[in-house]
């Protein structure tokens, strides 16, 4: 089996509709936490996507684990079309109705304006971890981002995406979703999903206190 940790980043500087920044404090606090904790987990490389957040979080992680490490093309955060840049207020306001039919689950919307549905990023990102399956690493670390972790969940346990907001109201920053890959028969486990036990105790540092999910909002 190979173990693939996918790892949200930590909080950003801003509350803006993924904007390119980087860390606040507390989110630099996330990644030092995981980065502490990963020290046991025998990883042997860490990846990131292009985007400053993830690769700061990824670089403070890495000052406990000193890994080989690289940045993955194609592992962005899914596209958030014309809610880029904007704030929660605004988002309500110009894209009420897209949001209410959001809301129902009853398909995989695509974000408006030339944003992404789910399965186009789950066909974007899914070759790159096909392409990390078969290299000789065995337990390997990849910082992302939300709306990515959900489609890949979606995809590996094929379910169609309209469901992947299902998986949690709220994705915790530097949160680990654990993978485990069966080389033999061509096969992905979701081990566990979510798991932020290194921000027990600090509700300052869960996202609740920070922004509201696009489930709840």
């Amino acid at each position: 089996m190979k173990e693939l940790f996918l790892i949200r980043h930590g909080r950003q500087n801003s509350k803006l509709c993924n904007v390119d920044v980087e860390l606040d404090e507390a989110g630099r606090r996330q990644a030092g936490l995981l980065g502490e904790r990963l020290r046991s987990y025998g990883l042997e490389k860490l990846y990131s996507s292009k985007l400053i957040r993830a690769v700061e979080t990824a670089e403070i992680i890495n000052r406990a684990l000193a890994l080989p490490y690289e940045i993955l093309p194609d592992i962005q955060e899914i596209n958030f079309g014309g809610f880029t840049g904007l704030s929660d207020e605004e988002i309500r306001e110009k894209y009420a109705d897209f949001k209410k039919e959001r809301s129902l689950h009853r398909a995989d919307l695509p974000y408006p304006e030339g944003g992404e549905c789910g399965e186009e990023v789950a066909n974007r990102v899914m070759p790159q971890i096909a392409r990390l399956c078969k290299r000789p690493e065995r337990r390997i670390g990849i910082v992302t981002h939300g709306g990515v972790i959900r489609s890949v969940c979606a995809r590996i346990l094929e379910t169609d995406q309209k469901n992947k907001l299902k998986f949690a109201l709220d994705l915790e920053n530097t949160s680990l979703t654990h993978l485990l890959y069966d080389e033999a028969r061509d096969l992905f486990f979701l081990e566990r999903f979510n798991d932020f036990a290194h921000l027990e105790g600090k509700p300052e540092l869960l996202r609740s206190n920070f922004k509201t999910s696009l489930e709840r909002f």
